[in-house]
């Protein structure tokens, strides 16, 4: 048996709380299942950039590359300028690594209240899959005429061929695999960004073209953001440019009951793949025990489901389900809910005793 070598990030603000308890989580449910791995920590994140100076330091990209997966906290610093963390550490972890798929799913679980009214569990579940290496995050652009009245700034959407075909074939792969609606949706502005999104119109056809099991849908942006509030149960599969995705993906957020749920992976189906959840450090509630950690929970069950450990993903996956629809949890935000710790060992409790929602 394969024992996983896992690096993990603990990063900023909440990030080590957090962390901490998908860990217990996936410790766990791991020695209910058999299966084996390793941590190695990285100090990452804000207070080294204090100390060093440095968001990655020299060589840390080649020695991620060794390992089997990576668990990230939370990037973000009150005392680090915004940006240098953001571009320096996860832009550069993503782009270095090559992660060209950021995974989302938006699903809603029993006791689990949205704002979505009249919706629930059954209605909300689909999955995001967001170009995760180009678009308007690769910086490319400029200044001209700096600080005077007459400046101009430009920033460039830049896709490829190759990188948009990728991306789009690995969502209509994952529609199959889902095997639930079986419809993909393209979720674009080509009425208005006539070139680049014209070059995912296109190769969304063709790829599609190897898919004829698959329904081939599509939304403008702003029509998806509509139907996701009003219908979300119209979509199986949505896939977009790493710019919408960022934007629809935190509307997804809140419709399955906001950000201390939801957990997202940046995938190189041929590398290494990083999971985190998608809330940001929250420092004013950093060493406070207070940060829901499901979010950091359902990461890590998303890394044990992509290293092929379906056993240990399932279960974990039950335990949050089933710690929910308790109704032990009465919040998904920071603030009148169950502390972090207590969470964390409601779910691992579950996940380690097998009395868990179909287990």
């Amino acid at each position: 048996m394969k024992t996983y070598k896992i690096a993990v990030i603990p990063g900023d603000g909440i990030g080590p709380e957090v962390v901490a308890e998908g860990l217990k989580v996936l410790q766990a449910a791991a020695a209910a299942t058999g299966m084996k791995y390793e941590l190695v920590n990285f100090d990452f994140g804000g207070e080294r950039y204090l100390r060093t100076g440095e968001a990655l330091p020299p060589g840390a990209l080649d020695e991620l590359r060794g390992f089997d997966a990576i668990y990230l906290g939370a990037v973000g610093h009150p005392e680090v300028k915004a940006g240098i963390l953001e571009q320096g550490l996860l832009l550069a972890l993503r782009f270095g690594l090559d992660q060209y798929i950021n995974l989302r799913p938006i699903k809603l679980y029993a006791g689990v209240w949205t704002p979505v009214k009249d919706k629930g569990p059954a209605d909300i579940d689909f999955v995001v899959v967001r170009e995760n290496t180009e678009c308007l995050y690769i910086g490319s652009g400029g200044f001209v005429h700096k600080g005077t009245p007459d400046e101009v700034a430009v920033q460039e959407m830049v896709y490829t061929r190759k990188g948009t075909e990728r991306c789009i074939r690995f969502a209509y792969e994952l529609t199959r695999k889902r095997n639930r609606g079986r419809k993909l949706t393209l979720c674009d502005k080509s009425n208005v960004l006539t070139y680049g999104h014209d070059l995912w119109q296109r190769v969304f056809r063709e790829v599609g073209a190897d898919y004829p099991d698959i329904e081939q849908d599509h939304a403008y942006v702003d029509a998806t953001c509509m139907w996701m509030v009003k219908n979300p149960e119209w979509f199986d599969v949505i896939v977009t440019c790493n710019m919408f995705g960022d934007i629809i993906t935190d509307l997804g957020a809140m419709i399955q009951g906001g950000m201390g749920i939801a957990a997202s992976g940046n995938l190189n189906p041929e590398g290494v793949s990083m999971f985190e959840p998608i809330h940001g450090s929250a420092p004013k509630y950093a060493g406070q025990n207070k940060a829901n950690p499901l979010a950091a929970i359902s990461a890590a069950q998303m890394m044990a489901e992509h290293l092929g450990e379906a056993e240990t993903a399932q279960r974990m996956e039950r335990a949050i389900q089933s710690v929910l629809a308790g109704g032990k949890i009465p919040t998904m935000s920071a603030t009148g809910g169950l502390p972090t710790s207590e969470i964390g060992d409601l779910v691992a409790a579950a996940a380690s005793g097998g009395n868990t929602v179909g287990g």
